[in-house]
């Protein structure tokens, strides 16, 4: 069974596991339960996932090893019960090394990281996902120069882990502007995000597109820096070829964000 990639927008900091005071409270609360619903919209369970994370970035992509990663509580203003939360799902050493192995035969610099924690774009929608945290994870970093080719090319070095029971996740946001959560943006967000969506649905043309996606509607507006863009690139990238959808669309902090999967 093969099973397909996702991109989850993965909140604003701790944002489903408190009281959300930046806008209606209710806002996260569907974004939170297709989170929820995840694992049980794929045709088997996991035996492992593989996230790629908006929040870890090197020269060169990299692995983390750790049998039991850490917590990073990589924000900062929340409520203190926050940096308290546990997310105990173990690391998975052996697929480390396999996704090293993978990428460096594709001719990609890599590296193996057996310090690194998972961050908060790894733990917070996975506490989500799966709240038993009994799926091994692994966490794979950003190249730095945030290049779509790299990111692309990477996710096809992974493609052959979903025949092997891992479901390889981009974990970012479909609209990350920091100065851009408010109204004067709705209405950009929308064109971005209905850009974002045709592209990503049509094979023929999605690696282009992601190649030149800073010349589409608003791109940096939506996008300042794209490090929350780029985990998109690894997931299509490991579906080449195969079509992609919205698998979740909605409004949250007034602009649309949403979330991919590609090959179901």
């Amino acid at each position: 069974m093969t099973l397909p990639t996702l991109f989850i927008p993965h909140g604003a900091g701790p944002c489903f596991f408190m009281e959300w005071t930046r806008g209606p409270k209710d806002d996260w609360d569907r974004t939170a339960a297709w989170l929820k619903g995840l694992i049980a919209g794929l045709p088997e369970r996991p035996k492992a996932i593989l996230v790629v994370s908006g929040h870890w970035e090197e020269d060169a992509f990299t692995v983390s090893s750790a049998d039991h990663p850490p917590l990073i509580y990589d924000y900062y203003g929340f409520p203190e019960h926050t940096y308290r939360l546990a997310f105990d799902a173990p690391g998975a050493p052996a697929l480390a090394g396999r996704i090293k192995d993978l990428i460096e035969a594709a001719g990609l610099p890599a590296r193996a990281d057996a310090a690194r924690g998972y961050d908060h774009g790894v733990f917070v929608p996975l506490k989500l996902v799966t709240p038993e945290a009994d799926i091994p994870v692994v966490q794979l970093s950003l190249k730095s120069d945030l290049d779509p080719e790299a990111h692309l090319a990477v996710g096809r070095a992974l493609a052959p882990l979903r025949d092997e029971g891992v479901l390889i996740v981009g974990s970012g946001m479909s609209w990350h502007n920091m100065g851009g959560f408010t109204p004067a943006f709705t209405a950009k967000s929308q064109a971005f995000d209905a850009w974002l969506g045709e592209a990503m649905a049509d094979p023929a043309r999605r690696d282009d597109a992601i190649r030149h996606w800073d010349e589409a509607p608003y791109a940096r507006e939506a996008h300042p820096r794209e490090e929350h863009l780029a985990p998109l690139f690894v997931a299509a990238g490991a579906a080449e070829g195969e079509p992609g959808r919205v698998a979740f669309r909605d409004q949250v902090m007034d602009v649309v964000v949403s979330g991919f999967e590609f090959g179901g």
